[in-house]
């Protein structure tokens, strides 16, 4: 029978591998038709993961897996079941390269001493289109890191100096629920919907630092209505949640650019909460801008969802619901136009 021997200096980095009561370790086997004993070899001389198994070609995809996760949990990241997923068939699907492109790309530090690396191919990828790019729209489901990146990636820019202050802005827009309900002055209403972009800079900069610059102004977070008849230079600039701009808002969100500026625009196409007949700027924009130079249009798939693994079978759900909407709805404006033709 086929079999493999895969080393690994620590003990603690073999048993997170196989996860909590070996989850991940049965994972691997499922998947890969294999079987993996963990062989100790003391404290000095760490474990060996044997793994075997009739087919060749699984015993050497699934030693590839428990590589690359040992290397993920060396690096100091922690293995979700949604990570461990995305390796497990990113490399039965034969697209191992993907993986190895994400080997120490490490875009920022934050406060805590944790790398901030791309977890997905599609990650890896959007990052790339902000560093290439001027204006850059990152659009997809929920939980894909768009916002999230984007502000690794503007908080490392100031920490560099590459420009001098970071502004991050929502339309603030409800979904099921009126402002006025709700209690407070208006910035005690507002602060709801900017609470994602303050959860992602106290991850980045911890909560003292956030609020010393703040309180230079080196970081604005506000509504998106209070970047009207502004020229925005030297800044990092993140639009969130656009799918809930108007044709109009993301027009003059856009226009605000100034000299040695980013833009960052993400959004969830999927998840307007605009009222009934009103366009979203986000899908007009995605259609007329797409073929301009230093402008450009990440999508990010079901694949990349970092979080819950069962996010991105909602999202699966939603999308086939969508498509059976569309198509019933077809149907029906055909059969009514069929009933008017015979009148």
């Amino acid at each position: 029978m086929p079999q493999k021997l895969v080393c690994i200096r620590d003990g603690s980095v073999t048993a997170a591998v196989f996860g909590t009561g070996d989850a991940n370790a049965r994972r691997i086997e499922d998947r890969f038709s294999v079987r993996l004993e963990n062989k100790s070899g003391g404290v000095d001389a760490g474990d060996a993961v044997i793994i075997s198994g009739e087919d060749p070609a699984g015993v050497e995809g699934a030693a590839r897996v428990v590589e690359y996760l040992s290397r993920m949990v060396t690096a100091g990241d922690y293995l979700e079941d949604q990570t461990v997923d995305y390796v497990i068939e990113t490399i039965s699907a034969g697209a191992g390269e993907d993986l190895e492109a994400l080997d120490g790309a490490v875009i920022a530090i934050t406060s805590r001493g944790k790398p901030i690396r791309p977890k997905t191919a599609g990650q890896r990828r959007y990052v790339e289109a902000i560093k290439r790019n001027t204006v850059i729209f990152g659009l997809g489901p929920a939980g894909t890191g768009k916002t999230f990146l984007a502000v690794a990636m503007a908080v490392e820019a100031l920490r560099n100096k590459q420009v001098d202050r970071i502004i991050l802005t929502r339309p603030a827009v409800e979904a099921g629920e009126r402002l006025g309900f709700l209690p407070g002055d208006l910035q005690s209403k507002i602060d709801p919907y900017l609470r994602p972009l303050y959860d992602a800079l106290f991850e980045m900069l911890g909560a003292e630092n956030y609020a010393r610059q703040v309180e230079r102004g080196a970081i604005e977070i506000a509504p998106l209505a209070y970047m009207r008849g502004r020229t925005l230079d030297d800044s990092y600039i993140i639009l969130d949640e656009a799918q809930n701009t108007t044709v109009e808002q993301m027009k003059m969100f856009l226009t605000r650019l100034g000299h040695n500026s980013r833009m960052v625009v993400t959004g969830d196409p999927s998840q307007t909460d605009l009222p009934d007949g009103k366009k979203s700027g986000l899908a007009v924009a995605e259609r007329i801008l797409g073929g301009i130079e230093g402008i450009a249009i990440h999508r990010f798939t079901e694949r990349d969802v970092v979080r819950h693994r069962l996010v991105q079978s909602i999202i699966k759900a939603y999308e086939r619901y969508g498509n059976e909407e569309r198509k019933t709805g077809t149907r029906t404006v055909t059969v009514k136009k069929q009933y008017k033709d015979k009148l």
